[in-house]
């Protein structure tokens, strides 16, 4: 874990007040970025034991492109049929030469069960299975999965399966994707897990968080009706001596909608900088999509320049204690004029394990782009089982591990702040603007970002502005 440069006051000061309005967007300590996935693969099949209580299915994955591969973006399926009784699953990595605590594993269903599948097992990488160069493999992969009853198991009917496979030789039926998008083998029938039959149909009527900010100010009594509260309490992030506007909270039509608009302003004290948040009263939020509309801006609204300012959407809960391992946070974090030992402007998507404020400890996972962002765009992040994935304009933007996925509900939170007073000192008023155009969070279920606008749009061709079918935690 690379520590920061800067101190850990500069660092969301006062430690976030102990995330006093879960607010606390900001802390990261962040990993050396993996490479950018790219190129095509391969997966090779060795059947480890054919009879007895353990499947185990060994693997082999190689690069067959042109390019280095990261690990951490890639995912293999195994297809099996559950036996009688749908019992449960456990995995495990006999050995690997990438090293087993390198290594996940995760069970799904499949949304189209067949006479040969309804189940399948996910492999995937940690960050520090490193990468695959061109036309290198990972070696072996000796996994197995057994019933959690430790019964024996039927794999005569499991699709991925055969008995007859000796010796490593490339197989077909076990799926390879890169980066969310499948590039090896073939689904049971109807389970491609990247080509759903209408992709501009969204699936299912899942609970569901949408608001198109349809709002009048920020003292509108819609928004505490409908789960949200504009903070006013004092703690951090920010400078320290800065206060939290609802004030500076609006709402305004842009392009035919009314977006929420964060206004951030300073002159250059503590004292005179107000910061803005919008979040949900209620942490009931867990796996699942989650996407915003967001229009960053890189200069302000007027005055100069500089600022170390923070602009964001993410989910988190509260830290109960420092290292506490049922802490959760999911960032984008846009910094326009950069910080955190950063030059100028970049975008950060980092999945949080846990942290302690003092001395500044942190478990994270991160992704990085560093070039401007403003104007509008459409996030979207996926929390399932296995893994974490973050989409900047229907592009993959990472995919993080299954180490950092979350073990209690969230809240959804927005908000805009001042890191230091470092990078602008003049005493000129200045005032940032962060926009908000619709939030939509569906429960449980993993949307593509084609997904996504599809459902937005029909909420809103609908008419409706707001919809929470979401159950309390």
């Amino acid at each position: 874990m690379r520590r920061t440069p800067f101190t850990k006051s500069t660092r969301r000061s006062l430690a976030c007040a102990v995330a006093a309005a879960l607010g606390c967007a900001g802390l990261v300590a962040l990993p050396a970025p993996a490479a950018a996935a790219a190129g095509e693969l391969t997966v090779q099949y060795h059947a480890g034991a054919t009879g007895g209580d353990q499947a185990e299915p060994w693997l082999k994955v190689r690069n067959t492109g042109g390019a280095t591969v990261a690990l951490s973006d890639v995912r293999i399926r195994y297809y099996f049929k559950s036996d009688a009784g749908n019992p449960s699953y456990r995995f495990a990595c006999s050995w690997a030469v990438k090293g087993c605590g390198n290594i996940t594993g995760s069970f799904g269903t499949l949304a189209k069960p067949t006479a040969t599948a309804d189940r399948y097992l996910e492999i995937g990488f940690t960050s520090g299975a490193g990468s695959l160069a061109a036309g290198a493999d990972t070696g072996d992969l000796q996994l197995r999965f057994h019933r959690a009853d430790w019964q024996r198991l039927d794999q005569s009917d499991d699709y991925s399966f055969s008995a007859t496979q000796s010796a490593y030789a490339n197989w077909s039926k076990v799926t390879a994707q890169l980066d969310g998008a499948v590039v090896w083998g073939t689904a049971p029938e109807g389970n491609d897990p990247t080509d759903p039959t209408d992709p501009t149909d969204p699936p299912g009527d899942g609970a569901t968080l949408f608001d198109d900010f349809s709002y009048t100010a920020y003292n509108d009594p819609r928004i505490a009706a409908n789960g949200w509260s504009v903070r006013s309490n004092s703690g951090g992030p920010g400078v320290p001596g800065a206060t939290w506007a609802p004030q500076n909270v609006t709402f305004a039509s842009s392009g035919g909608n009314t977006v929420m608009n964060l206004e951030t302003s300073t002159a250059g004290t503590g004292e005179s900088t107000r910061q803005t948040e919008v979040l949900t009263k209620s942490m009931k939020f867990r796996n699942g999509t989650y996407a915003a509309r967001v229009r960053f801006s890189d200069a302000p609204r007027g005055g100069p320049d500089g600022d170390h300012l923070v602009q964001t959407f993410f989910t988190i809960n509260d830290l109960k204690a420092p290292m506490a391992d049922d802490y959760a946070e999911y960032d984008f974090e846009y910094l326009p004029n950069g910080g955190w030992g950063e030059p100028s402007n970049i975008l950060y998507t980092t999945s949080w394990e846990t942290y302690a404020p003092d001395p500044w400890q942190a478990v994270n996972q991160h992704t990085e782009s560093r070039r401007s962002y403003a104007g509008w765009h459409d996030l979207v992040v996926t929390i399932d089982n296995s893994s974490i994935r973050y989409y900047v304009d229907g592009q993959s933007f990472g995919t993080h591990d299954a180490a950092y996925l979350p073990e209690r509900p969230m809240s959804i939170n927005f908000n805009q702040w001042l890191i230091d007073l470092a990078g602008q000192t003049s005493t000129t008023p200045r005032s940032y603007d962060q926009q908000v155009d619709y939030v939509l969070h569906v429960k449980d279920q993993v949307l593509t970002p084609a997904q996504v606008a599809a459902k937005v749009a029909g909420y809103r061709s609908a008419g409706t502005s707001f919809e929470d079918t979401v159950p309390s935690a």
